[in-house]
């Protein structure tokens, strides 16, 4: 199996749009960032949640609280995904019941890490409401999960991977697609 690169869907001008639309739309949407906290899922989401919580603090002048989950203990693939799975912190220091939650994630895909997060998330407390925020909807869903806020529906097949590049861990922003190609033997 050989994994190929076949492009770039996002570069960084139009990621750093969509947050900022993004940002615009959640305020729009909430009338403001009274009851909002952020909370992103760990690896890209919580970057780009940590983007989205500044642009509204400069849009706003108002710092709403920030989290990051980590879903590992909570995939319903938990058992099968490694032997020894890495399993990072989960940092939320604030109530979140009776709050707006907006969960940020880079690629929503299945929906099986949106549930994991949700289930987290309520075990934290019992939110108002909870809005989700991605950079990008490849589609291919296997829960009833939608969006609130999308950056780039990516029309993706099987085969296909949805990579999100940021500076903050990989030196660059930038969103790839690549393709597995089964090897010819």
């Amino acid at each position: 199996m050989t994994i190929k690169e076949k492009g770039t869907v996002m570069d960084e001008t139009q990621i750093k749009r969509a947050l900022a639309r993004i940002s615009h739309e959640i305020l729009e949407r909430n009338l403001g960032a009274e009851n909002l906290v952020i909370i992103g899922i760990r690896k890209r989401g919580d970057i780009l949640a940590r983007r989205i919580q500044e642009q509204i603090k400069e849009i706003e002048s108002v710092d709403i609280p920030f989290g990051v989950l980590d879903i590992t203990l909570y995939r319903d693939d938990f058992t099968s995904i490694d032997y020894m799975p890495v399993v990072g912190k989960t940092e939320i220091p604030f109530n979140v019941t009776g709050k707006i939650v907006v969960l940020i994630d880079d690629v929503l895909y299945t929906g099986r890490t949106v549930r994991a997060a949700l289930d987290e998330i309520i075990d934290f407390g019992r939110p108002r409401e909870i809005q989700l925020a991605v950079l990008v909807d490849r589609g291919h869903r296997e829960l009833p999960i939608r969006p609130d806020y999308i950056g780039k529906n990516v029309p993706t097949s099987e085969n296909e991977l949805v990579e999100v590049r940021v500076k903050e861990v990989d030196n660059e922003d930038r969103v790839i697609i690549r393709e597995v190609v089964e090897n010819e033997s």
